[in-house]
């Protein structure tokens, strides 16, 4: 199934690392013209430019909390075709006690994974109604459709309400020919903060969590880079409101 995005363009949120950047990269090599932003603005330099496959990527710096950061990116964009929102995660936080996490801690959280995505979506959503058409797909986490193994309770409380979110703007954008979809991940070590978490368990649990994937290895950012491929196609034209596990089987 041969997909390709060219003359269109996108944005991904969170593109420095890991998942966001194979995605950027990847919908770059179908042809695409994507904007890739993130706080770490720096790291973006290295992918920036012509990409084999047609496409190009263009870096660009973002605080997904501040809609005057997202407003200048969907600027610098211009009418998107395609809105990929990636950024989040744990914000350097480990699991604790629920009587000791502060109340700030807790909104740390979820303003990037939730609150950026709402803002995001808000930002995109006038020039894709313009165009009559549209993708917006967040990376969500298996940690949306059970509990996390992160522990932390404001990230599972935030992807829940993601997903949430998700189905809520696929009944309202739905008649402007603009899907809404998401991804959930199974675990990745693919930042700082997941590959300490990885590196905190026992040999014996790592082994023993491979295992226990239905096909018998981790995930790589590619195969969610492949999952947003097809949402973000015409393949995918009615399909909406949907959360997509790929997981590598049913570990929730």
């Amino acid at each position: 199934m041969l997909i390709r995005f060219d003359g269109q363009t996108a944005i991904v949120a969170g593109a420095a690392r890991g998942i966001g950047q194979s995605i950027a990269r990847s919908l770059a090599s179908d042809g695409a013209r994507v904007v890739a932003c993130d706080l770490l603005v720096d790291q973006l330099q290295a992918i920036a430019g012509p990409v084999a496959g047609g496409g190009e990527i263009i870096a660009a710096k973002v605080d997904v909390t501040d809609e005057a950061s997202i407003a200048a990116v969907v600027a610098t964009a211009g009418a998107p075709d395609i809105a990929v929102y990636v950024a989040g995660g744990v914000r350097g936080q480990k699991p604790r006690p629920l009587d000791e996490v502060s109340a700030a801690d807790f909104d740390a959280i979820v303003d990037a994974n939730l609150k950026g995505a709402f803002l995001f979506a808000k930002a995109v959503a006038a020039p894709m109604k313009a165009k009559g058409r549209g993708r917006l797909i967040t990376i969500s986490s298996r940690a949306g459709l059970a509990t996390s193994f992160t522990g932390i309770q404001s990230y599972a409380a935030s992807k829940h309400g993601q997903i949430g979110l998700v189905k809520q703007l696929a009944q309202e954008l739905g008649r402007f020919g603009i899907t809404v979809n998401s991804v959930a991940p199974g675990f990745m070590a693919t930042s700082p903060d997941y590959e300490r978490q990885w590196n905190s368990w026992t040999p014996e649990f790592r082994q023993k969590f491979a295992e226990n994937i239905a096909m018998r290895r981790m995930g790589e950012p590619k195969d969610i880079a492949d999952a947003v491929t097809f949402l973000a196609s015409d393949r995918a034209s009615w399909i909406t409101g949907q959360t997509l596990a790929v997981t590598g089987g049913p570990l929730l």
